[in-house]
């Protein structure tokens, strides 16, 4: 979460520099518009879409997978990812156009950063997809609420039955009344 809030608030304060008319007009078609765009869409949607896989992953199959690979991914995710795109902005700031199959040697430097970057950040998605289907093969039993969560969801069996439950579920517990915490 803390990962998505900082990568989309970039995204978001970059976006009130580029809707500045004076600004716009120096920055328009530059590379600081891709950056600006992957901050706000991969930043947001692609960091929450492997949070959420992660999150849920114990409940779809059934099986637990490795965390210590899991917060290795992510950081090397969050590494990568400000690797890849931070340089953009810098370059984009001192007018690198967007579209150019070749660029102006002033440039280079931040076009080998943001490729190491990408490098990092392809590695950290293979990382964080191959733990998840490793996990499938050989990871641990999952329990039946795996990270202590209170809502109707984590009742039933895991992975779930077609109907979920047998019958009403005892709704009678408080939204924030947690079971004891689950050791991870």
């Amino acid at each position: 979460a803390l990962m998505f809030i900082f990568l989309l608030s970039i995204g978001g304060l970059t976006g009130m520099i580029v809707a500045s008319l004076a600004l716009d007009v120096h920055l328009h078609d530059t590379s600081f518009v891709v950056a600006h765009f992957h901050y706000t869409m991969f930043g947001g949607t692609g960091v929450i879409f492997f949070a959420a896989l992660h999150y849920w992953w114990p409940k779809m199959f059934g099986r637990m997978y490795n965390s210590k690979t899991a917060m290795t991914a992510a950081g090397l995710f969050f590494i990568g990812f400000n690797l890849t795109y931070m340089p953009l902005f810098v370059a984009g700031a001192f007018g690198m156009p967007r579209r150019y199959a070749d660029y102006l040697p002033e440039y280079t430097h931040y076009h080998q950063v943001s490729t190491v970057g990408s490098w990092i950040l392809a590695f950290s998605m293979l990382l964080a997809l191959g733990n998840l289907v490793y996990s499938l093969y050989r990871g641990a039993r999952a329990p039946e609420n795996p990270w202590g969560g209170a809502t109707l969801e984590w009742r039933t069996p895991t992975p779930p039955p077609t109907l979920n439950f047998v019958g009403a579920p005892d709704t009678s517990r408080g939204a924030y009344e947690y079971p004891e915490q689950v050791e991870s």
